[in-house]
């Protein structure tokens, strides 16, 4: 077993001061994620347009709507290819080096935003194909910046705040979704200022003026403005030194970056970096048994639990149109043109971000290097658990008009808990707690799981939580369990996820090489803690 310090270069970012590039790291990385965020979730801002644009059959006194299939394709096809993103943007990720793919993903975002809003057809099938084919690539750049993202601000950031910053990162999510929200109000508001159309009731034909065509064209194209303005400055960015000393061993390299970020002196040292290279314990691949061994159940518990929140998460639009209905946010098609539609669903999940989602993200990043990600984790579930339980017990009492206060405290305590909860911590896990030569890939692997728990939360219970209705059952409507059985499964599910949270190791405190068991303390506890605050923990082969 051959011993060492701890690379200088990377003792010098363990234990660097908070400083201006974290910032701005935080900030180019965190950009991705508000985009991504946008991307993801505008289009359930104008989906009720489109059906109106596109389906509203000629003589009915009905607004259209996207027929199901239609629906669940057009909201889905992202997420399929995220899930395809994130395995193969995590695996290039480790292949090529992180700079190089991270503004590869950003391109493909810009192209498929515009793209997205420029679809074309001569019919509705050929308009909702041709949006769907480039929401996939959408949806596939958006994928590879979750685990590239994640693990370019752990390896660049202190280990003192470290959870703190890829936390913030994450926290942008919530940003993304509040600005879809505020770019459909203010598109929406300006095309029903200058038309004013009457109800639907009064006139059908002026309630959908041709110019809504161009609202959700607009809504959608606006994602790629952010995603734009970042790209110059991740191409500014160096390659993280764990990258280039750990895995493409160009010590000198690594040095030089380092010296001009962090402008302090560092010595190579490409004796110890070749000495770690020939290391058996840093050259065993995914698919191996050592792996297995050593990393096999971390592995299971990051994936187990982004796996199960999403599918809780993603479900939770189970109960979101009883919530905006019962506070009076929504009113029925019927009673408002096509503009005014957009305008209300968007002040309703504005509303929900600002009160719900954002707070939690934050929350996250005050507490998560005080707390910890662990208890964090832990707690969140718990606390899903209990107030789907609370929802769920007494269903039918949440849905009286005098009850529905109750019901969304009920529903935002859901919300908040699941961001300052293990939505942030699933996310921050998986980059610190794998070797540098996998990170990427692992992470990949891991938010890929979670994206298949997004597909099923998002779609399979749209059908499993329809009403047992024969009548309608013989119309062809699907038959399900029902929505209060429905959230008695969801809260099992959140209680499994605590379950499988025992295999999620705690790194707060650690340094990355510690956290993802590549180094060995040699020394006691108290030596031990004095050389940590000097940088001297040790390599062990």
């Amino acid at each position: 077993m051959v011993k060492g310090q701890q690379l200088e270069v990377l003792n010098a970012l363990d234990v660097a001061k908070t400083q201006w590039y974290h910032f701005t790291t935080i900030v180019i990385a965190g950009m991705g994620f508000f985009t991504d965020a946008y991307d993801l979730f505008c289009i359930s801002l104008v989906t009720k347009l489109m059906g109106r644009i596109y389906y509203q059959v000629e003589g009915s006194k009905n607004p259209g709507t996207l027929p199901i299939n239609v629906a669940a394709a057009v909201s889905g096809v992202a997420l399929c290819g995220t899930l395809a993103g994130q395995l193969f943007f995590g695996w290039l990720g480790d292949k090529m080096g992180r700079k190089k793919v991270y503004g590869l993903t950003l391109v493909l975002m810009v192209f498929s935003s515009l793209s997205s809003g420029l679809s074309f057809g001569s019919s509705a099938k050929g308009v909702m194909t041709t949006l769907c084919f480039f929401r996939f690539w959408l949806g596939f750049g958006v994928g590879g910046d979750y685990p590239l993202s994640a693990t370019i601000m752990s390896e660049y950031a202190n280990k003192k705040t470290r959870g703190a910053f890829i936390a913030a990162v994450f926290a942008m999510q919530g940003m993304g979704i509040l600005a879809g929200g505020v770019v459909a109000l203010i598109v929406s508001a300006a095309f029903e200022s200058k038309y004013n159309p009457p109800s639907y009731e009064v006139n059908p034909a002026l309630s959908l003026p041709e110019s809504s065509d161009y609202i959700w064209r607009i809504v959608l194209m606006f994602g790629a403005i952010p995603a734009a303005m970042t790209y110059y400055w991740r191409m500014k960015m160096p390659e993280t030194a764990r990258y280039t000393a750990l895995v493409a061993k160009n010590a000198k390299q690594a040095a030089s970056d380092m010296s001009k970020v962090l402008k302090v002196e560092i010595d190579a040292e490409e004796e110890r970096v070749n000495e770690i290279g020939r290391n058996e314990n840093h050259q065993f691949g995914l698919f191996t048994k050592q792996f297995a061994r050593q990393y096999g159940l971390r592995l299971l518990g990051t994936t187990s639990t982004w796996f199960l929140l999403d599918i809780a998460f993603y479900s939770q639009n189970l109960f979101q149109k009883d919530l905006f209905s019962s506070v009076g946010w929504i009113s029925p098609a019927k009673e408002m043109s096509a503009t005014k539609e957009v305008y209300m669903i968007a002040r309703a999940q504005t509303l929900i971000a600002l009160c719900g989602t954002v707070p939690g993200y934050w929350f996250t990043v005050a507490f998560i290097d005080i707390i910890g990600r662990w208890i964090i984790q832990m707690i969140g579930f718990i606390m899903m658990t209990i107030f789907m339980l609370a929802i769920a017990f007494p269903y039918t009492h949440w849905q009286k008009k005098e009850n529905r206060i109750g019901f969304i405290i009920m529903y935002g305590l859901t919300f908040f808990f699941a961001n300052f909860g293990p939505n942030a911590t699933t996310f921050v896990v998986p980059a610190e707690v794998f070797p540098a030569r996998l990170r990427s890939t692992c992470h990949g692997i891991s938010a890929a799981t979670g994206k298949a728990g997004a597909i099923i939360g998002a779609f399979g219970f749209v059908y499993l939580s329809q009403e047992r209705d024969p009548a309608k059952r013989d119309h062809g409507y699907p038959a399900g369990i029902g929505k209060k059985n429905s959230l008695f499964i969801l809260a099992a599910i959140n209680f499994i996820g605590m379950l499988f949270t025992f295999l999620v190791p705690e790194a707060k405190g650690q340094s990355l090489e510690e956290a993802s068991g590549e180094v060995e303390e040699t020394t006691s506890p108290e030596e031990s803690q004095g050389q940590i605050s000097q940088g001297q923990t040790r390599y062990s082969a």
